[in-house]
């Protein structure tokens, strides 16, 4: 098996359709996952720059382009980053981390110096709105960053703290970091393989949104799963059970039930 069906076999475990398209970007796109252990190389030169311009590239609602990115090399600012993250050992090691910004100061302040109101800005529509492009933004960026043989994960335990983070990059009011990413050189000697996702059959519906197959679906999606973490060495587990427990019990959200006060106590009234 050999091009876009080998991406296809270990992104689903199941045999690729006949005829799929093939072509350098697809075959990055089913490549990606997630990459926890970084050599200590710095980014090649225009990397950042090029990566925030994939981002900038991005469709934008009402081209209101509400986001920004807060890009921390210094050494002993990631150290407290990944303390605020749950310790997680490589937002310290990579070479950069990218704090992504849900910005809806500076569309405050573009109001403000126009003379104008920014009730709008008061809903959480704005809110929705605005996180919604700050992930489309910071997607296009990891595709850019892999393209240039660098890997990447994302970092949610940046709103474990979101106060705290805000106060260390010196955040403005009705501005938060959603999400940071870790970005730099694999370490070859220790990377995981290719995650297998869901089946389409879950995913994606046609016409109509249906469940009837569902459960039968992501039964054997989950055997499909297990076998993935029996080779990477890790316990034996159902997906599906994983994520029943995560979203029984507030306690599954880590601490970030407090989310809506905090937004609050950063600018964001969310009406």
């Amino acid at each position: 098996m050999s091009g876009i069906s080998a991406f296809w076999q270990s992104r689903y475990r199941t045999d690729a359709p006949a005829d799929m398209p093939d072509n350098e970007t697809l075959r990055l796109l089913l490549s990606h996952h997630s990459v926890r252990a970084y050599l200590p190389d710095p980014l090649p030169p225009g990397a950042l720059e090029i990566g925030i311009a994939a981002a900038s590239s991005v469709a934008t609602s009402s081209n209101l382009q509400s986001w920004s990115v807060v890009a921390v090399e210094d050494a002993e600012t990631r150290k407290k980053i990944a303390a605020l993250c749950g310790n997680q050992k490589h937002v310290q090691t990579a070479p950069l981390f990218l704090a992504w910004v849900v910005d809806l100061g500076r569309l405050e302040r573009i109001a403000d110096r126009s003379g104008f109101g920014h009730e709008a800005l008061e809903y959480q529509e704005a809110f929705l709105m605005s996180s919604l492009d700050t992930g489309i933004a910071a997607q296009n960026a990891v595709t850019a960053f892999e393209s240039l043989g660098l890997g990447t994960v994302y970092i949610g335990g940046l709103r474990n703290h979101p106060d705290d983070v805000a106060e260390l990059l010196g955040l403005p009011p009705k501005t938060v970091a959603v999400v940071g990413l870790c970005v730099g050189y694999p370490d070859p000697e220790h990377q995981t393989g290719i995650k297998p996702r869901l089946p389409q059959d879950v995913v994606l519906h046609h016409e109509r949104y249906e469940t009837a197959r569902e459960a039968e679906a992501i039964g054997s999606y989950d055997q499909r799963a297990d076998a993935y973490q029996q080779e990477q060495g890790l316990p034996s587990r159902a997906w599906s059970d994983t994520v029943a427990e995560r979203v029984a019990r507030v306690k599954g959200l880590g601490g970030r039930h407090v989310i809506h006060d905090v937004l609050n106590r950063l600018g964001f009234l969310l009406k």
